[in-house]
């Protein structure tokens, strides 16, 4: 019987991505991402190359997750960051693969420039329609409601980020994302006449 590369690579890339969450790319280690895939450790050097193009193929897997999992919506930015902050509720374990890339291969680029620009280019037209308050750059007023999104996995000190949903009540819970949802709506509030 032949085998399955597809699950097979599904697997090893799924034992990647809790391994490289949990210890970056330099700890690693080749065995233990294809003993919990239940795969020959070669195969990750045939499929993917070396461990560097592995996390890259990791990241890729989890930024385009996510995108599919949270679409993108310049008509409710505020809603948007809220779903952010639910997805990153349920998947602590992304916050922690992202501070990975900006600390081992903060060089190295993919889906994420070509996104971005893209959704900073609907962020501009909102502002040209007179949507989204013009008083920033479409890519800074983007980069703080994601930043708005992520605050609070970034800042909550003394909370493990693969925890959260277990560390916040459920009270918590929702007054971070009420925060999260009504930061991101006074950043794009368009100014009045008046004001």
């Amino acid at each position: 019987m032949p085998r399955d590369s597809s699950a097979t690579k599904a697997r090893l890339l799924d034992a990647a991505f809790s391994e490289f969450a949990a210890y970056g790319i330099a700890g690693a280690r080749v065995d233990r991402i294809a003993e919990s895939a239940g795969a020959n450790k070669r195969l990750i050097y045939a499929y993917f190359g070396n461990k560097e193009q592995l996390f890259d193929e990791v990241l890729l897997r989890a930024m385009t997750a996510g995108a599919e999992s949270v679409p993108f919506d310049v008509h409710d930015l505020p809603g948007y960051a809220g779903a952010i902050f639910d997805h990153l509720v349920a998947r602590p374990d992304l916050m922690r693969l992202r501070l990975w890339k900006l600390l081992e291969r903060p060089s190295v680029t993919g889906i994420e420039p070509d996104a971005f620009r893209h959704k900073a280019a609907e962020v501009a037209e909102a502002q040209r329609r007179g949507e989204v308050a013009q008083e920033m750059e479409p890519a800074d007023l983007l980069t703080l409601v994601l930043a708005a999104a992520q605050a609070w996995f970034w800042a909550a000190e003394g909370v493990d980020p693969q925890e959260v949903s277990q560390s916040w009540s459920s009270q918590r819970l929702a007054l971070h994302r009420s925060a999260v949802v009504e930061a991101a709506r006074r950043m794009i509030e368009p100014k009045t006449a008046a004001e």
